[in-house]
């Protein structure tokens, strides 16, 4: 298991805590078996789709996976002090990670929307699977350029663009011309 990948162990303490077998987990969140274990196990990053899918089940909010905080007043994140980064899937592919999330709201709960620092990845394979979740998102890119498969449509943002979509119509991001990005994202997602 890699070192940032923490996502998995998570999944299995709250798992147990709700007394929900893996099985179970995997059934209602349309997983095999095999697929949830993986995820468990840290074997395989989950793709946002497939975390958010997860946090419905276990009614939790997303970001139950990425801290363990109980702030109630405002969070500060200063320049450099980003959290830990948590690796994800770009998609149902399980060959590795494509983004690195930090989270910038980590110590607030509560929260009904999560905000992170994303580093995107060069992109590997010029294959891309879409994915959709509840949800809306919200991007801005401060470095690089990124590419956004929305629907049938193809989205090319650079420094400075940005984009508001629902995430419930299949999308993708990822970097674009071989290059890593850095994006600020906003994800909202209903549980």
């Amino acid at each position: 298991m890699k070192e940032y990948n923490q996502v998995g162990p998570k999944i299995t303490t709250l798992r147990q805590g709700k007394k929900v077998t893996m099985e179970e987990l995997a059934e209602r969140c349309g997983f095999t078996k095999a697929m949830m274990e993986r995820i468990e196990k840290g074997e395989t990053l989950p793709s946002l789709g497939h975390l958010i899918k997860v946090a419905r089940v276990l009614g939790v909010r997303l970001g139950t996976f990425l801290d363990d905080a109980d702030h109630l007043g405002p969070v500060v994140s200063r320049k450099g002090n980003a959290q830990q980064g948590s690796g994800f899937a770009t998609s149902n592919n399980e060959t590795g990670s494509g983004l690195t999330f930090h989270p910038l709201a980590g110590e607030k709960s509560g929260r009904h929307f999560e905000p992170f620092l994303i580093d995107i990845s060069a992109s590997r394979s010029s294959v891309t699977h879409l994915s959709a979740h509840e949800g809306e998102e919200f991007i801005f890119v401060l470095s690089g350029e990124i590419e956004i498969a929305y629907g049938k449509e193809l989205y090319y943002l650079t420094e400075g663009d940005s984009i508001y979509y629902d995430s419930i119509v299949d999308h993708h991001v990822h970097a674009a011309n071989g290059e890593p990005a850095k994006i600020l994202a906003v994800v909202y997602a209903p549980f």
